[in-house]
């Protein structure tokens, strides 16, 4: 019978092992398929306008040429205006968004509040209808009179029902024990909130403050619609505008009847400026994401498994 026990133990540990060789083989197959198209951006953004109008993109530079880094950083100290007031708002955003979300969450997920269902409804309900766009821009520019203010920035994405659903579900997750326990310790709701819950709910803290921080990030619609001095603009705005200014100025050099000008509007850097604006924007959140990672991975798993 030992012996049946080893071999079946052996074979099981060789097909374990069978299955890892696949499943890794797998995973880096996918891995290296993602992460073709950022070798190419990268390739592209150290490529020339003409050699990628010829020849499209590849995997390796064509014709190196660092012109379209120089188009973004012409003038550094927008460029470096337009980030500090990116990372101040997504900095203080992602904090203030997470205090906000927890404390409804803890609020939500109490079954001794005698509101929970009404108010659980309510923010549910906004994540089915709305009221537009014209009632929403009439509220931050005539109700609010946030025009051309950092607050029309930063209030809009403060608040996310479905990043609350993901810190009510792990919160609820939580031993009413823990909470009951406080309590007889002479602890208040403050207090049971951040010493007792907020140390163990790290791992949906982090998910969530990734979700607020790529949304402050990647902001630039708010930029636009509310946004009017270019001191204020974030970096995602201000890049934008960027393409769209040497895009504009292209066609109307391409448009006129002087040939030499029609070569420079084909050398003008618009395909490689697109490259290099992506790397300048995604650079700092791929830096960060690592950091995050392990929580990450844990909080978006939540209730994926019961019992």
């Amino acid at each position: 019978m030992r012996d049946n026990a080893r071999a079946t133990k052996k074979k099981m540990s060789s097909d374990v092992r069978k299955l890892n060789i696949i499943a890794y083989t797998f995973c880096i197959a996918v891995a290296l398929i993602c992460l073709i198209p950022f070798l190419m951006i990268i390739s592209g953004s150290f490529s020339s306008e003409a050699a990628i109008t010829k020849n499209g993109f590849s995997l390796l530079p064509q014709d190196f040429s660092l012109q379209a880094y120089k188009t973004v950083f012409k003038e550094p100290i927008v460029v470096f205006r337009a980030y500090a007031v990116t990372i101040c708002l997504t900095i203080g955003g992602t904090m203030i968004g997470l205090l906000l979300q927890t404390m409804t969450a803890y609020v939500l997920s109490r079954k001794d509040f005698e509101w929970r269902n009404k108010f659980s409804f309510f923010f549910y309900f906004t994540t089915l209808f709305n009221g537009g766009l014209v009632p929403y821009y009439v509220l931050m520019t005539r109700t609010l009179n946030l025009k051309d203010s950092y607050l029309a920035l930063l209030l809009p994405l403060l608040f996310n029902v479905y990043n609350l659903l993901i810190m009510k579900s792990y919160i609820t997750a939580l031993p009413d024990s823990l909470i009951d326990a406080a309590k007889i310790d002479g602890c208040g709701e403050v207090r049971t909130l951040f010493q007792i819950v907020m140390p163990l709910i790290k791992p949906a803290l982090a998910t969530v403050g990734l979700f607020i921080a790529l949304a402050y990030w990647n902001d630039w619609y708010n930029a636009m619609l509310y946004i009017n001095t270019e001191d204020k603009y974030p970096l995602q705005y201000f890049l934008y505008q960027q393409v769209n200014n040497i895009e504009a100025y292209k066609k109307l050099i391409a448009n006129s009847a002087v040939s030499s000008a029609v070569v420079t509007a084909v050398s003008l850097p618009t395909q490689t400026l697109k490259m290099a604006l992506t790397i300048v924007v995604t650079g700092p959140i791929i830096l960060a994401y690592p950091m995050v990672q392990k929580y990450f991975v844990q909080g978006i798993t939540i209730g994926a498994v019961k019992g």
